[in-house]
């Protein structure tokens, strides 16, 4: 992880002197700075350093990982990553009900009435899935 995290940092600063030079070089004294796209690199940069901080925070509370030795080979990052569903049907329950609530925007707000349980529905599924039915308690 702290790999990892070295490239984001060093990607922030990269993001952020972007950030600066296309600022100074879209500003004319008439409209003033370019907004649009200098704050869209300053989050660009807000983001990658907060991720960068992330990963070097976490490395420095855990093991080193494969990716930190460089001698490693890629077995030696095998191993279980974690639980996965087995399958699931409540994110296209979610998805269908995002696909209406967004259709709603476009076509009126009272496409929401319809959206919404659908969507709580998938939730709640998903939540609860493993709390019933074959794959309980996994």
């Amino acid at each position: 992880m702290k790999e990892q995290g070295k490239i984001f940092l060093g990607l922030s600063v990269f993001m952020l002197a972007m950030a600066i030079t296309y600022g100074l070089w879209t500003s004319n004294s008439e409209h003033g700075v370019e907004a649009a796209g200098t704050t869209a690199l300053f989050l660009s940069f807000a983001l990658s350093a907060f991720i960068g901080y992330y990963l070097a925070f976490t490395a420095r509370r855990v093991d080193s990982g494969a990716g930190d030795n460089p001698e490693a080979e890629v077995a030696d990052d095998s191993g279980e990553l974690g639980f996965f569903a087995p399958h699931s049907w409540q994110p296209l329950s979610l998805a269908v009900g995002g696909a209406l609530a967004f259709l709603g925007v476009v076509f009126g707000w009272w496409l929401m009435f319809w959206s919404i349980p659908v969507i709580l529905i998938g939730l709640y599924g998903w939540v609860f899935e493993f709390y019933r039915g074959e794959n309980q308690n996994q």
